[in-house]
């Protein structure tokens, strides 16, 4: 009887061993748990938000999960009835809508153009763009300001857009020219050989190839400039603020109105939240389709 001797099993290093204990069921487990961790402050305001003025002050949230009779929709009638946090909420449409599409538009524009269109200057055009990335907002508050008063849009809604739509092109050129530089040559040549000019091109092979990239730009501007509030502090009418600043000042007077605080405080975030969702699987879609490219 022969005895064989095998070449010794390389041992697997202790990360590797640790995240195969890990792995499966007990991951899982842990993402969830992870998750509702994060949901607790989310969920503590809509309770709160839910809750009379006396409830909030003598007790904490949590007291609702043992006494239900607490909760009540009288906070979000009052909410309504508040001619500052529905104005500021129409106000923080008015900005965030028009800045949004803008940015999308011409950002799209001038991706194509860097991407595929040949003209005097486009890489250090391009260069100039990306060094654009890095400049601060703090650093143009002032000089802006000037300008904005000199031209009369300092303290208006046009000016705030106008502001947001300058300081998110750079990043939307430089997100959507790499995304659109990854199209096939063939299919845009193929086109060409169609007849298709640059407008033809732009809107039925780059667009709808675009989609999931245009669509992460646009959740992104979205969401910059519905949380905005130093760039709305400073340039929106102190008359119709929007609704960051609008719960800033609430906040100072937060004894006397805690009652539309708390659901002022909710529907402020609920509204980018149901944006998110509305276009999540196009914003997978483009940031896998960029992994994987």
């Amino acid at each position: 009887m022969t005895a064989t001797t095998g070449r010794p099993r390389a041992r697997r290093p202790l990360p590797s061993r640790i995240a195969a204990c890990a792995g499966g069921g007990a991951l899982r487990v842990l993402l969830v748990l992870a998750g509702l961790f994060w949901l607790v402050p989310t969920v503590g305001l809509l309770l709160s938000s839910l809750r009379s003025p006396t409830d909030i002050s003598a007790s904490g949230w949590w007291q609702v999960l043992t006494a239900p009779a607490q909760l009540t929709t009288e906070n979000y009638a009052r909410l309504l009835e508040n001619d500052t946090i529905s104005g500021s909420l129409l106000s923080t449409v008015e900005i965030t809508v028009p800045a949004t599409v803008l940015v999308v538009v011409i950002g799209s524009l001038a991706g194509y153009a860097f991407a595929w269109m040949d003209f005097p200057g486009r890489d250090w055009w391009f260069l100039a763009v990306v060094a654009l990335l890095v400049v601060p907002v703090q650093v143009a508050l002032v000089p802006v300001s000037k300008l904005f008063g000199g031209i009369g849009l300092f303290e208006t809604t046009a000016g705030v857009v106008v502001f947001h739509v300058a300081f998110g092109l750079p990043f939307a050129i430089f997100l959507l020219r790499n995304f659109f530089a990854e199209i096939p040559r063939e299919l845009l040549e193929a086109a060409r050989l169609d007849g298709a000019g640059e407008v033809g091109l732009f809107t039925r092979v780059v667009l709808p190839l675009g989609g999931p990239a245009i669509a992460s730009l646009g959740i992104f501007q979205f969401l910059w400039v519905w949380n905005d509030m130093l760039v709305a502090l400073i340039f929106a009418d102190s008359e119709s603020p929007p609704i960051t600043v609008a719960l800033q000042q609430q906040v100072r007077q937060f004894g006397n109105n805690i009652d539309v605080l708390a659901p002022g405080a909710f529907v402020s975030m609920v509204i980018p939240l149901a944006v998110f969702f509305a276009f999540q699987r196009q914003f997978v879609s483009g940031v896998m389709a960029g992994a994987v490219k």
